[in-house]
């Protein structure tokens, strides 16, 4: 069977299955397209539209590399920011906090000591009758930041590494500190305009697409989310990114499977030490496991393969990625040039559905065997 079939019978497999209502699959080798599929529909009923190549999904997590760690590679380039900074260089309300001394760095490589996550949405109201302002915003964002500051760390910084959503949202607030600007703004000023990634973008509290265009009638919808008391479609799916206004450093991006493509191509070309927006001496530092932290697989923002791995038996371990809590993943493999975006709504209509966890390796591996050898 050609990769023609195999592919294709395997996406439409995972459908019937119950893995996800319908997802795409953008497989790059070597600079060139072999795959870009489109499979089943965005929801699960017959009147749902079917899924295209240009169908918008909730990217949840991958915001963390693709925006938040490419937004702190811009800065430390352009000499605003280091990685070894502590945080509280940043916020001065963290200076006496344990969080405080633990460096941008640190956050990156989810080694900070901070817990993977706290249901801090849950102390505000999960609706509203207008769109909060920017001066409730920056509130809810002094309140997480103090929030985090509270927190008490698992393990000094450094030592041991433990993903940790808060780690992210704090670096994305660190971003628009140094910036003075959003996240969402400065990554598309910064990289996704002069790279024409489109359509990349957050999506903010009145239901509207920040740093980027985008339809929305094309975003698939997510969960039915008994927090908000709906179904979940042109807003972020994670609470916590939700509740901050869509926009944040852990979760909030929104995109196509061609525009991520275009990031993950900066990326690779960078840990190729080839010409690339992302400088190379960065970009070989963040995509590698860093050997500080004993038992860890992280990079700086990015994963590394470590059995059982999403990314299957087969990549290198040169191989950095990254997933999304959503249905969504991003692989690549430098010493082939193997790129793999997958993105899907697994979520939907519940999170409860894993069968991903199962379907990622093999239709990794699937690819790697049809399109490397």
């Amino acid at each position: 069977m050609s990769p023609v079939d195999s592919i294709p019978k395997a996406l439409n497999r995972a459908v019937a299955e119950g893995v996800f209502p319908g997802a795409v699959l953008l497989v790059r080798v070597r600079g060139n397209v072999v795959c870009h599929e489109a499979v089943g529909r965005v929801g699960l009923s017959s009147s749902d539209k079917p899924v295209h190549v240009g169908t918008i999904y909730d990217l949840a997590s991958l915001t963390k590399p693709i925006a938040t760690a490419t937004a702190i590679v811009g800065l430390v380039e352009d000499g605003l920011l280091s990685l070894d900074q502590p945080v509280s260089f940043w916020f001065e309300e963290l200076q006496e906090r344990a969080v405080g001394s633990a460096t941008i760095r640190q956050l990156l490589h989810h080694s900070s000591g901070l817990p993977a996550w706290r249901p801090y949405y849950e102390e505000l109201p999960p609706t509203w009758v207008h769109p909060p302002g920017p001066s409730e915003i920056e509130t809810r964002k002094r309140s997480f930041l103090n929030r985090i500051g509270l927190e008490d760390l698992h393990y000094a910084p450094g030592t041991q590494s433990l993903y940790s959503d808060l780690g992210f949202l704090l670096l994305g607030l660190v971003v628009e500190q140094c910036t003075a600007r959003s996240l969402a703004d400065y990554c598309r000023e910064r990289m996704y305009a002069p790279l024409q990634a489109d359509p990349l973008f957050f999506i903010d509290a009145s239901g509207t697409p920040v740093g980027g265009h985008g339809d929305l009638q094309e975003v698939a919808p997510t969960e039915h989310d008994a927090w908000r008391g709906r179904l979940l479609q042109g807003e972020v799916h994670d609470e916590n990114a939700y509740a901050l206004g869509g926009i944040a450093g852990h979760a909030g991006l929104f995109g196509t499977a061609s525009a991520l493509s275009v990031m993950a191509g900066a990326w690779l070309q960078g840990a190729l030490g080839r010409k690339s927006l992302l400088p190379s001496s960065l970009v070989k530092e963040c995509v590698v496991r860093q050997d500080e932290t004993p038992g860890s697989s992280w990079g700086l923002g990015w994963d590394t393969p470590s059995p059982p791995s999403s990314s299957g038996s087969r990549f290198s371990p040169s191989s950095f990625g990254h997933l999304g809590f959503t249905g969504t993943s991003l692989w690549i493999d430098p010493s082939c040039e193997l790129e793999v975006v997958l993105l899907s709504n697994r979520v939907h209509p519940t999170r409860r559905n894993n069968k991903i966890q199962d379907f990622r390796p093999y239709l990794h591996d699937l690819i790697y065997q049809e399109f490397v050898g």
